[in-house]
């Protein structure tokens, strides 16, 4: 199976701040904002008692307005609103990021590893949240998707509750959406889920930039889309600020790699695809 890097959640250009890791240890991404789907608010999606609206708020205590409406995908959490009883785990791509996934031959049986701009968190005195002052944003996986059945064209309609079923948005173009499958291959785990923190699910090579990654040395054996050989440099590697998914050719050591790191982000799987 391919292994594919996939950047979601905020950045220092939509969003503007790191998504949190969460005083309990969830690594909760934050959806992007949209100006197109006009179907989601930010204050319409929850995490336990607090709407994503309200963490956002927390985190940014300064600043004055904040989008209206999120870019809920991947789709990875069921919980966070109200949902039909067919809803699956599922992550959408258009246009030139979905031409590169179909170029790379991405499919059924391969697998996401989502990662994105994360910090963690405390509770101040006052009860609100707030990042660690010590800590930095980092590059840190924090969940997974294997592809179980790939939707596209006007078919994706029969699944109403992904941003990327709006036809009045997507039609006439490449719109997909990757479904999950019912369990992660040679494995008794589900095949979806998010995670909890583990310095494991970190990218960032330490005291480095985020976008500076510390890989095995297997690496430079494998092709990893938009990079090269020369993004291997002298004790880390180069991860690069343009396209969203990096797509890493077939190979037994990097699949290994990838269920350790899913291994370590749900061994307290409480908010994973597992029943509960």
């Amino acid at each position: 199976m391919k292994i594919i890097l996939s950047r979601k959640g905020f950045d220092s250009s939509w969003g503007g701040c790191p998504s949190p890791v969460l005083p309990d240890g969830t690594m909760l991404s934050m959806p992007i904002p949209t100006n197109e789907d006009n179907r989601l608010r930010y204050e319409d999606i929850r995490f336990k008692d607090s709407s994503y609206l309200d963490i956002w708020k927390q985190l940014r205590p300064r600043q004055q307005e904040f989008p209206s409406y999120c870019h809920l995908d991947p789709d990875l959490r069921k919980d966070v609103r109200m949902v039909p009883g067919n809803w699956r785990a599922a992550f959408g791509q258009v246009d030139t990021s979905q031409s590169h996934l179909a170029h790379q031959g991405v499919g059924v049986g391969d697998l996401f590893l989502f990662f994105g701009w994360f910090r963690e968190t405390e509770y101040a005195n006052n009860g609100q949240l707030r990042y660690k002052r010590k800590a930095y944003g980092k590059h840190m996986l924090y969940g997974y998707l294997q592809v179980g059945e790939i939707i596209n064209g006007d078919d994706v309609a029969i699944l109403p509750w992904h941003p990327h079923s709006n036809l009045a948005l997507y039609r006439g173009t490449n719109n997909t959406i990757y479904l999950a499958a019912e369990k992660l291959s040679g494995t008794d785990l589900p095949s979806w889920g998010t995670f909890r923190y583990d310095d494991a699910l970190v990218l960032t090579k330490e005291n480095c930039s985020r976008s500076r990654w510390d890989l095995p040395d297997f690496f430079k054996e494998v092709h990893i889309s938009h990079h090269s050989q020369d993004s291997f440099r002298d004790g880390y590697f180069q991860s690069v600020p343009i396209g969203q998914e990096f797509v890493i050719s077939e190979d037994a050591r990097i699949s290994e790699w990838a269920l350790g790191k899913i291994r370590a982000g749900v061994r307290q799987p409480i908010h994973s695809g597992m029943t509960k």
